[in-house]
């Protein structure tokens, strides 16, 4: 009966021990996906202010030499101005964004109706910085969407889900490309 009876406890702990070490594994693999998604989304939003830096300087470039384009320059500062919004989700951060990338393609293109413009060393340096910035903050979207698949699958996979739920690990919501950038570009000759 002794016998019996340290049989089943050895099985009782041995079982604790690897429900244990299960539950801390996952709990720290939560952890590491999570501050992996967290680090992406910090990359992308230092981005975001390096441009969102940027942006007044350009503005300022323009004006100078297209002074009856306030209203373009207006709407730049206002999409400037979204992209730091605290309240928003990312998703809508980053929406504020691409209208403001549309925007300053607007911007870029009167250079090409004012030939000093064009000729700025100012403006084609940011030109430059932007375009690159806009590169940059792609190559981001996409390391921060596959992170968060990542942990997304981790707090939806069974079993550990149960140490998700426990430790309140919510899922992430993914960056979306808006559906007015899904369309197809019209190239006409």
């Amino acid at each position: 009966m002794t016998v019996v009876l340290i049989v089943l406890l050895l099985i009782v702990i041995g079982a604790a021990v690897a429900i244990g070490i299960f539950w801390f594994s996952s709990y720290n693999r939560l952890v590491k996906y999570r501050m992996w998604a967290e680090e992406s989304w910090a990359q992308i939003d230092n981005m975001l202010k390096q441009r969102y830096d940027m942006i007044p300087n350009l503005v300022n470039t323009v004006k100078g030499y297209a002074k009856h384009e306030q209203e373009t320059l207006t709407q730049v500062i206002e999409k400037r101005n979204q992209m730091q919004d605290s309240n928003v989700s990312r998703n809508e951060q980053m929406h504020a964004n691409n209208e403001a990338e549309q925007m300053l393609g607007r911007l870029f293109a009167l250079r090409e109706d004012y030939p000093d413009l064009k000729a700025n060393e100012n403006f084609m340096h940011l030109q430059q910085e932007l375009t690159s910035m806009e590169r940059k903050l792609a190559y981001s979207r996409q390391t921060y969407n596959s992170t968060v698949r990542d942990y997304n699958i981790a707090v939806q996979s069974i079993p550990t889900n149960f140490v998700a739920n426990v430790h309140n690990f919510l899922q992430y919501e993914m960056l979306e490309t808006p559906e007015e950038e899904r369309e197809n570009v019209k190239v006409e000759f």
